[in-house]
């Protein structure tokens, strides 16, 4: 991964399968899949929505791989072993030819794939990635051995580090941290999701779970996301004693709720512009910026103005 990622404030891209929505290429908020099932119906979709949020200024895209499961590609797409994990591995080969060819057309610097590795709850299609409540159910070394094939896959095809993100129970942190033991050569960064100012989606000290996966030094980042940008700043001030020597990830969604049953977003949008929230994150230590979802390419390029204006203000 290049290390310039490591120091500054970096802009990162926001809710891919929002913007699949928006362009009209994803009409089935309640596939097993998710914005998944298209890296096999419609891999140039995806690349163009790689493209629209590095266009807006995004210097990392996260692979459309955050609900791709071994088991679950294979069941879904009616695929063997093999082709489902090659079509984990093609996350990240459509994520870099957005990269290289957006380099090619503008001539900035090619933007960074990191591998999107979603919870095990993500699986379950109950919405329990907002509960963990699965965790009871479930063993860390089951947890380990379901992880594997796509955090596999996507070391393999070369990620430049891998994105373990929407977490909502510290043990599957911790368990997916064991796992990248098995990679010596690959980074991650971790995010939990979280259900108010101090607390994990299953209730957890949010101060608490970075501490531990902070412990890693294939950790390269730490922080959250998929949680309501009411939150963040409680959030970054509950971890301001630990002193964290990592870059400190938010990655907030538009702060509607997700309704499991129906497949929909509601609740109303408090936050209709991240970028007024920038100056504030930054002053409590966020270093990469970016979001999930109903977070799209006009409210990134808004992020990275804020974020160039803050830089331009601190030298």
């Amino acid at each position: 991964m290049s290390a310039s990622l490591l120091h500054g404030v970096h802009s990162l891209d926001g809710g891919t399968a929002s913007e699949l929505t928006r362009i009209g290429c994803m009409h089935f908020c309640g596939d097993p899949l998710w914005s998944s099932r298209l890296l096999y119906t419609n891999p140039e979709a995806i690349v163009q929505v790689h493209k629209n949020f590095l266009l807006a200024g995004a210097e990392v895209v996260f692979t459309a791989t955050y609900q791709a499961w071994l088991e679950g590609c294979q069941k879904h797409l009616g695929l063997t072993k093999e082709e489902a994990i090659r079509v984990m591995e093609s996350g990240v080969k459509l994520a870099r030819k957005a990269c290289q060819e957006i380099c090619k057309e503008t001539g900035e610097a090619e933007g960074l794939v990191a591998g999107s590795v979603g919870p095990y709850g993500a699986s379950l299609l109950d919405g329990s990635e907002y509960t963990g409540n699965y965790i009871e159910k479930i063993t860390s070394q089951e947890l380990v051995d379901w992880h594997r094939p796509r955090m596999k896959a996507l070391v393999d095809s070369g990620a430049d580090f891998l994105a373990i993100e929407t977490i909502p129970v510290l043990r599957e942190a911790e368990a997916i941290v064991r796992l990248l033991q098995e990679f010596p050569a690959a980074e991650a960064s971790v995010s939990f999701s979280c259900k108010d100012g101090s607390h994990t989606c299953h209730g957890e000290l949010f101060s608490d779970a970075v501490r531990s996966v902070c412990q890693s030094d294939q950790v390269i980042a730490v922080g959250l996301n998929c949680t309501s940008p009411q939150y963040v700043t409680p959030l970054l001030k509950s971890i301001g004693h630990l002193q964290i020597k990592k870059p400190i990830l938010v990655k907030p969604n538009s702060g509607e709720l997700w309704d499991a049953i129906d497949k929909k977003f509601y609740g109303q949008n408090h936050f209709q512009d991240l970028s007024d929230c920038i100056d504030d994150w930054i002053d409590q230590g966020a270093q990469w910026i970016g979001g999930c979802c109903q977070i799209y390419p006009k409210d990134i390029k808004r992020i990275k103005d804020k974020i160039r204006q803050k830089v331009k203000t601190f030298k």
